[in-house]
């Protein structure tokens, strides 16, 4: 049995864009064990998928000399990463230091994937273009969606709809006032709907007062600050659909299988949007999402959620 260590940090929409490669690697060569170096709250999510066998922290201080030229390497470390057969790394390494590095420690094959997607035209979706250097080890990788079965028991109403109101930056986010219009809308057409509200760290200082907003508008809701993503996306794997934007919730929610509707302003969906084809992505007017009316949205919602 071979041994193959996927190095991958970043946020959450980061790492769910590198699942495909994973799922790859783990359907192509399932004799291998896969190990993933990375943050575990969100890492963890590979192992709940079934496509990697643990977890390993990347935020240990002594990784820090691998990003430096000449630097002396933890010997630990160096073992670690000798013991792999493989080792793909997407992480940031502009220098190249973190790839000599490895080969100093031992690594006889080494696969450096990118850690950000090109944004030239033509627009290829990122999980595409991260899994493009596994082409070095004849993978190649033709379906860049993920249909995910998180393993949980969680219960939910089934007339829920779910809406993450944040992102990782205020210019992809919609405005509140919009999203309270769109779930009464919701509301009114199917009384018996319910609302899943959840936020992260990004939305520590706006959450509160649209969910004041939401109470006083009378709309049922439950707010989940904070939860843990493989018990999050068993609960989009249950939800009768999904609201939100360019967010790594909302690839959550698409890889779980969630009906979703996603507002994307400056961001290019054809690189960053999830190849689902239960995603339905609702581009906003010269990318400004100021200019993306609510009634727009209700109706592409109402459309959305009430299919068969």
């Amino acid at each position: 049995m071979g041994r193959i260590l996927f190095i991958r940090g970043g946020a959450v929409g980061d790492f769910l864009l590198t699942m495909p490669s994973l799922r790859l690697v783990r359907e192509t060569l399932p004799e291998n064990e896969i190990e993933v170096l990375g943050y575990p709250g969100i890492a963890s999510l590979a192992v709940a998928a079934g496509y990697a066998d643990r977890v390993r922290p990347l935020e240990d201080p002594r990784l820090a000399t691998f990003f430096a030229p000449g630097a002396t390497l933890d010997p630990e470390w160096c073992a670690y990463f000798a013991s792999f057969d493989v080792v793909v790394s997407c992480l940031y390494d502009p220098d190249g230091y973190f790839a000599g590095n490895l080969r100093v420690a031992g690594v006889q094959t080494l696969v450096s994937c990118p850690y950000r997607p090109n944004e030239q035209p033509p627009h290829v979706p990122a999980a595409l273009q991260f899994a493009q250097p596994l082409e070095s080890l004849g993978l190649f990788l033709d379906d860049p969606s993920l249909a995910i079965a998180y393993p949980g028991e969680v219960e939910v109403a089934p007339a829920t709809i779910a809406l993450h109101p944040g992102s990782g930056s205020p210019r992809k986010n919609w405005g509140q006032d919009n999203w309270l219009a769109v779930l009464a809308a919701l509301h009114r057409e199917k009384p018996e709907r319910r609302f899943l509200i959840t936020s992260g760290e990004a939305e520590t200082e706006t959450i509160g007062p649209f969910l004041k907003t939401l109470e006083s508008a009378g709309l049922p809701f439950q707010h989940l600050p904070s939860a843990p993503l493989p018990e999050l996306g068993a609960i989009y794997g249950r939800i009768e659909g999904y609201l939100g934007h360019d967010s790594g919730l909302s690839h959550l929610a698409a890889s779980a299988g969630a009906r979703s509707l996603l507002l994307f302003g400056p961001t290019e969906a054809g690189i960053w949007a999830p190849q689902s084809p239960r995603t339905e992505v609702l581009r906003a007017p010269q990318g400004r999402l100021d200019l993306l009316p609510p009634e727009t949205v209700i109706e592409r919602a109402g459309k959305l959620f009430t299919a068969s």
